[in-house]
Order: C-alpha cells, then sequence, then structure tokens
C-alpha cells in the first residue's frame, strides 16, 4: 500500500482524508503547523509547514504519494501556489501529487466557462479560487515527470457544510457536480472517499476531476 502523507492533515478537507487513508490500512502522515491534541490512532504527525519547503521535503522521505489540503486563505493567501511548485520541484519524482483545490476552477458544462468567472461567484473567495487554479495550471505545465491529480470539491464542500460519510460520490470529470435541483455538495468524509479510490487505483493521471452527489 502507498504511504501518504497529508499536507495541512488537521484542517477539514486533510483531516478527513487522513481518517479514511487509516481506515483502509494505509501508512499515514499528517502535516501541519501544530499537532493536534486529539489525535488518530495510527497516524503519524509532523510539524511542517509549506513556508519552509526544504525542512518539509525532508520530513517526507519514504512517502509514496503527497497530497495538498492547504487552502490559500488566511496568512496562507498568496503563498501556497509558489510553495506547493517549490515542493513538486524538489520531491522525487517518483511519488505522486494529489492537490485539493476549491470549486472554482470547475466549468460550468462540457467545453463551458469556469464557476469562478461567473456573477454568481463570491467576490472575497476569488483569490483563493484563482490561486487554486494556479496550482492547477502550474502541474499541467510541468515536465519533471510526476504523477499527480488534482480534485475540485463540489461547490457546497466545506467545514460549515459538513454532512456524512456514505461511501459514494460522482465524477463529473472537469464539470461541477450538480444534483436534480441543481445544488452541489459532498461531505468532507466523502471527499476523502473519492481521494482514496483515486490513490488506491488511480484514474486521473495527470488530471483534474470534480467530486459531488
Amino acid at each position: 500500500m502507498p504511504r501518504i502523507a497529508v499536507i495541512g492533515g488537521t484542517g477539514y478537507a486533510g483531516s478527513h482524508i487522513v481518517a479514511e487513508g487509516v481506515r483502509r490500512g494505509h501508512t499515514v502522515v499528517s502535516v501541519a503547523r501544530t499537532v493536534p491534541s486529539e489525535r488518530v490512532e495510527g497516524v503519524t504527525y509532523i510539524e511542517g509547514t509549506l513556508l519552509d519547503v526544504p525542512s518539509l521535503a525532508a520530513e517526507l522521505q519514504g512517502v509514496d504519494v503527497v497530497v495538498s489540503a492547504v487552502p490559500a486563505r488566511g496568512d496562507m493567501e498568496g503563498a501556497v501556489r509558489s510553495n506547493v511548485a517549490e515542493l513538486v520541484a524538489a520531491l522525487p519524482d517518483t511519488v505522486r501529487i494529489g492537490v485539493i483545490g476549491g470549486a472554482g476552477g470547475s466549468l460550468i458544462a462540457p467545453g463551458g466557462e469556469r464557476l469562478v468567472d461567473q456573477p454568481s461567484f463570491t467576490e472575497e473567495y476569488k483569490p483563493e479560487a484563482l490561486e487554486a487554479i494556479g496550482i492547477l495550471e502550474d502541474l499541467q505545465t510541468d515536465d519533471r515527470g510526476h504523477d499527480w491529480f488534482y480534485v475540485h470539491p463540489a461547490g457546497g464542500f466545506g467545514a460549515w457544510n459538513p454532512g456524512e460519510r456514505t461511501g459514494s460520490y460522482r465524477d463529473g470529470g472537469e464539470v461541477l457536480v450538480t444534483d436534480e435541483d441543481g445544488e452541489s455538495f459532498i461531505s468532507g468524509a466523502d471527499l476523502a472517499v473519492a481521494v482514496l479510490d483515486e490513490i488506491e487505483n488511480p484514474r486521473h493521471s495527470r488530471e483534474r476531476f470534480t467530486v459531488g452527489y
């Protein structure tokens, strides 16, 4: 089984990915700026940050898959894209890279416009969305040989709307996943199911994909 490291492993998306990885029997390393007081049994917790890539890369030796679940918000706004690129360059070519992006880069229809470019997209979220899209663009143009995948969660994904684990989801390719009422949602736990499914049975080599119900 691949050894998985999750950067931002104590955040909303990251903590669910860590828990799902352990649930499936993987060796999981959670990387965050502080070690949580409540820990998941079986997880190795490491203090580290994208803001110090040389130290972070050294701590990730022996890992097979590295998933970045660090949002470009708060004090990380403007710092995630450049540091993810630096980390990718520092990791061996054999390491697979996963990135949890945002819904903003999803298309609203096949071959259509991006969600972030719609008038309904909230202005205050645009900087985070555009930086996440920049990470995808960097991966798409990277020629170092890393395999990677990039996940666009549904529009209603977030800690304010946690939901439950159902073990199921839909893969929309590049298009935002919505239900019959036009709503777009996925729980944190089921996003993690999608991520672990991709790690265990890769279907999106050097591709992005959307997930939702």
